[in-house]
């Protein structure tokens, strides 16, 4: 899979998660945050770090894993 502009995986930063581009954040959590229901600005506003194009970069992530997913039935 190949990552979509802005987020990133080192080994090193948050046990290889993928994070946004030279930060800590990982995506997972700003996804988290918009499921729970808090706004993309609100979201900006705890991690002024990041910018809008951070959170359309993590639902494209969303979108692309979603996309791939293996759905089982029985």
């Amino acid at each position: 899979m190949e990552f979509p502009e802005h987020i990133e995986v080192r080994p090193d930063v948050m046990m290889g998660k993928p994070c946004f581009t030279g930060t800590r954040i990982p995506v997972y959590l700003i996804l988290q945050k918009l499921a729970a229901g808090e706004t993309a600005d609100e979201v900006l506003t705890a991690y002024p770090q990041l910018k809008p194009e951070h959170i359309r970069a993590a639902l494209e992530y969303a979108a692309q894993l979603a996309a791939d997913e293996i759905v089982l039935t029985f």
